[in-house]
């Protein structure tokens, strides 16, 4: 064997090594969900509030949610303190480790229970959609709420798009082509 071949596969083995001694996929979005357990923890105890933290793991993404009483000031009239204080923690993720975070941030289930609200929604729309066979524009709503739609659109075997501009842009159900 050569010596070039050799030091090819040396390499090789050593960053092989190396991408298994690092954490793993799991372990970085694990440490998202401490990172903002803590922010939360300290916010919630400046602010004088309650709550417990549940912190999981779902689709590559970390997912924190406060549970275990009624928060509504967290909250929102339509979700937009929500939206905040999870761009707050993604921030605070972004500190600590330098690396962008997908984190999902749940309070009282507020995002569960829009979800299920946004995928009643979406299947009346393909419905009508499937009937007139003429597209439909939905109201404005945040990325989260979008992704939802468009997930529950794709589901059905129909397509979507977004369209407009923030704080506007809302989603568009096509028929079938």
């Amino acid at each position: 064997m050569s010596e070039s071949t050799t030091e090819t596969e040396s390499a090789a083995v050593v960053e092989e090594t190396e991408a298994t001694d690092g954490p793993s996929r799991v372990e970085l979005l694990e440490h998202e969900g401490d990172i903002t357990a803590d922010y939360l923890e300290e916010l919630l105890e400046i602010a004088d509030l309650d709550g417990d933290l549940d912190m999981d793991v779902e689709a590559d993404r970390a997912t924190v949610s406060v549970v275990g009483a009624e928060l509504p000031q967290l909250i929102g009239e339509h979700g937009e303190v929500l939206e905040a204080l999870q761009e707050l923690a993604r921030l605070a993720v972004y500190r600590e480790t330098g690396e962008r975070s997908r984190l999902m941030l749940d309070i009282s289930g507020h995002r569960a229970s829009r979800r299920a609200s946004l995928e009643s929604l979406a299947a009346e729309v393909v419905t009508r959609v499937r009937e007139s066979g003429e597209p439909e524009s939905l109201a404005a709503m945040s990325p989260f709420e979008r992704k939802v739609v468009h997930d529950a659109v794709a589901a059905s075997g129909l397509r979507s798009e977004s369209e407009g501009v923030e704080p506007k842009r809302h989603v568009v159900v096509l028929p079938a082509s």
